[in-house]
C-alpha cells in the first residue's frame, strides 16, 4: 500500500463527513475597576499568547460547533472532549445531525487529534467498527481547520497567533465566568509562521487552501488570558479542491481537496463570506466563497486528559466507500 493510497482513504471518509451533512440536510479579580472594565494590554498581542496560556493550563474540556447552511438549512456539527495542551493531543465525540426526516441517527464519531495527524473512529463507510482512519492533516485543503467536522482546540488558538487587527468590546460572561471579549481577524499565513511545529504545517495548508487566508474572530478571554471561547468565521472557495492550482501531487492525484470542498464548500450555500478578505486586503482567491462558522468552548482547566493513539494494527487498511 503507497503512501498516496493511504493518504487517499483518509481524505476519503473525512470528505464523506462534511459532505453527509451537507446531504442531509473564572470570576472577577475585585482589585478594582480597571480589572474589572479594560483590557489588559494591546489586545493584539494579548491575542498573540492566548495560545501560550493553554499550554501552561495544561489540559481542559472542550466543546464544539460547527455551523453552515445547505440548500437554505443551516446544520450544525457538534463535538465534546478533552484536549492535553502540551502534549497537543485531544479526543472528540462528533456527532453528525439527523438527517431532514429525522429518521437517520448517526453514531458518534471519535476522533484523536494528534499533531499533524486525525484519528477517526465509527465513521462507517465500510470501516470496520473495530479499526481507526488515519488522515495527514496537512494534506487538506483547510488542514483539519473545519474538514473532520470539529477544529482542533489548540489549533483554534494557535490560528489567534496570526492576529492582524483586534479591538477590545467589553467585559462579558461565558458560562458563568467572566472574560474580556475581543474582535478582530487573524492571518493564517502569519499564523503558520509562528506556530508550534505540531501544527504549522497544517496552518500552511490551510493558508493556501480556504477562499481567504484573513480569518475573522470573537474571542472570550478569562482573566489568566485562557481562551474560553472563540469563534471564526472561515471561507471556502465554491468547487476549487486543496491544489487550487498551487498544490502537491497529493492535491492534485488524490481526492482531498476536491472531496472535501464539495462537503462544506461546494454544496454549502451560505453567502456573503467572500467579502471577508476585504478587512485586509484580500479578497476570495476564485469563484464565489461560502461560509463555516467553527465554535470552541474550553473549561474544567485541569481535568484528566487520557488519549492513547491507536497502535499500527488498528489502522484501517482497506478501501474506503464513499457515502
Amino acid at each position: 500500500m503507497t503512501e498516496r493510497q493511504r493518504r487517499q482513504r483518509g481524505a476519503a471518509v473525512l470528505s464523506g463527513i462534511v459532505a453527509g451533512v451537507c446531504v442531509c440536510a473564572a470570576g472577577c479579580s475585585g482589585t478594582g475597576r480597571a480589572a474589572e472594565d479594560g483590557p489588559v494590554g494591546d489586545p493584539v498581542e494579548i491575542l498573540h499568547r492566548a495560545a501560550d496560556a493553554l499550554v501552561e493550563a495544561g489540559t481542559s474540556k472542550a466543546r464544539t460547533s460547527m455551523e453552515m447552511a445547505t440548500g437554505g438549512t443551516r446544520v450544525t456539527i457538534r463535538g465534546q472532549g478533552v484536549y492535553d495542551y502540551r502534549r497537543q493531543l485531544g479526543e472528540l465525540k462528533v456527532m453528525l445531525p439527523q438527517d431532514p426526516a429525522g429518521t437517520s441517527e448517526h453514531r458518534p464519531i471519535t476522533e484523536l487529534l494528534a499533531p499533524g495527524a486525525l484519528f477517526m473512529k465509527n465513521r462507517g463507510a465500510g470501516v470496520p467498527a473495530d479499526k481507526w482512519v488515519r488522515v495527514e492533516t496537512a494534506t487538506l485543503s483547510d488542514g483539519n481547520l473545519v474538514t473532520g467536522g470539529a477544529t482542533d482546540p489548540f489549533a483554534a488558538a494557535e490560528v489567534l497567533r496570526g492576529t492582524r487587527t483586534a479591538t477590545y468590546v467589553g467585559r462579558t460572561e461565558v458560562a458563568g465566568t467572566q472574560v474580556r471579549h475581543y474582535r478582530g481577524t487573524a492571518d493564517l499565513t502569519a499564523a503558520a509562521r509562528d506556530a508550534s511545529a505540531g501544527g504549522r504545517d497544517a496552518l500552511r495548508a490551510a493558508a493556501r487552501g480556504f477562499a481567504t487566508a484573513h480569518v475573522p474572530f470573537d474571542a472570550y478571554l478569562d482573566d489568566e488570558g485562557r481562551i474560553r471561547k472563540v469563534r471564526h468565521r472561515f471561507a471556502f472557495v465554491n468547487g476549487r479542491g486543496a491544489d487550487d492550482g498551487r498544490g502537491t501531487d497529493e492535491g492534485r492525484d488524490g481526492r482531498a481537496g476536491r472531496d472535501a470542498q464539495a462537503g462544506h464548500g461546494g454544496r454549502a450555500g451560505a453567502g456573503g463570506a467572500g467579502g471577508q478578505g476585504g478587512e485586509g486586503g484580500q479578497g476570495a482567491r476564485h469563484g464565489e466563497a461560502v461560509a463555516v462558522a467553527s465554535t470552541t468552548l474550553l473549561y474544567d482547566f485541569g481535568a484528566p486528559v487520557n488519549v492513547r493513539l491507536p497502535a499500527a494494527r488498528d489502522i484501517y487498511a482497506g478501501r474506503i466507500a464513499e457515502d
